[in-house]
């Protein structure tokens, strides 16, 4: 049940990250509700998952499937290029995070 917690509390992470570029400065109510619903709600699946998991493979997983998520994100709305070495990357962080899954 952790796993689950934290993989959706990672979605979140892309949420927030992704809605707080669109607040411009916290000037927008929209996105400043979103971010603010989902940080909180990402950071209490965070919590909750780290009463069960290792808290550095807990945090590792959480942050690799935000900034995956993220950057995928921005990508396909066109804020961000998307270049073969940058998917590379990206795809080692996710079996890094995969990795981190399978020895715990």
């Amino acid at each position: 049940m952790a796993w689950i917690v934290l993989i959706g509390s990672g979605v979140l992470e892309a949420v927030w990250a992704t809605a707080l570029g669109e607040t411009k400065g916290f000037k927008r109510p929209g996105p400043t509700t979103v971010f603010v619903v989902a940080l909180v709600l990402s950071m209490a699946g965070l919590a909750y998952a780290m009463q069960t998991l290792p808290t550095g493979t807990a945090y590792a997983v959480w942050v690799g499937i935000g900034a995956v998520l993220t950057v995928v994100a921005t990508a396909v709305r066109g804020q961000d290029r998307l270049t073969p070495v940058r998917a590379a990357l990206l795809a080692g962080l996710i079996g890094c995070v995969i990795g981190l899954k399978v020895v715990s």
